[in-house]
């Protein structure tokens, strides 16, 4: 997920989108300790978008006070 397409998206939207994210991340952590996952380069794309949404996150905050 791009940084355009995570601003383009409201406060509820994106505390959705990372809990789901944050889900995906644990499961393929998990699928991963068990056995090898085909791509692991998978679990930093999905760290890094949860970044990026926690990010965006806190900066609304930031601007809201």
């Amino acid at each position: 997920m791009k940084q355009s397409e995570i601003k383009d998206l409201s406060a509820a939207e994106l505390q959705e989108k990372l809990s789901l994210t944050k889900k995906t991340y644990a499961d393929l952590k998990m699928a991963h300790a068990i056995s090898p996952i085909e791509n692991p380069l998978q679990i930093r794309s999905v760290r890094r978008v949860i970044a990026r949404i926690a990010t965006e996150l806190t900066k609304r905050e930031l601007q809201s006070l």
